[in-house]
């Protein structure tokens, strides 16, 4: 069974029922989707941000990430991280972006996310998103 690592964008497709989460899931289908320390770090950010403004929210946001295995960063996700953002010096990558690249790398899984721009020209870096 294929495993694949998800970037935050589709984690909040995915809980905000946005139109774009049925081609998500369809790609998903029959694989086991896992996320980053990154990716749980984000959507957390977000949920302390809704508590107060959307409780119903913040409960579906929480019931989604129960299911996923979480990827946590080790020495060689740090050096892979290091490289990355080395090499992407003159197009600077997010720092978020560069840690969720580089779980990818360092477990061998693709990506699936609706923002492959962000990872353009990542060496080692396979990208499945919806435009495919």
């Amino acid at each position: 069974m294929r495993v694949f690592l998800l970037d935050t964008n589709i984690i909040s497709y995915l809980t905000d029922r946005s139109p774009l989460a049925e081609a998500y899931r369809l790609i998903l289908r029959g694989g086991i989707p896992v996320i980053s320390f990154m990716t749980l770090a984000e959507v957390l950010e977000r949920v302390h941000r809704l508590k107060k403004k959307d409780p119903s929210k913040v409960k579906r946001i929480l019931q989604e990430l129960r299911k996923y295995g979480v990827l946590p960063f080790d020495y060689r996700i740090c050096d892979i991280w290091a490289r990355i953002r080395a090499e992407r010096y003159q197009k600077t990558i997010a720092t978020d972006d560069a840690w969720i690249a580089a779980t990818a790398i360092a477990y061998g899984l693709p990506l699936v996310t609706h923002n492959a721009r962000d990872f353009e020209g990542i060496s080692d870096l396979t990208i499945i998103t919806e435009y495919q």
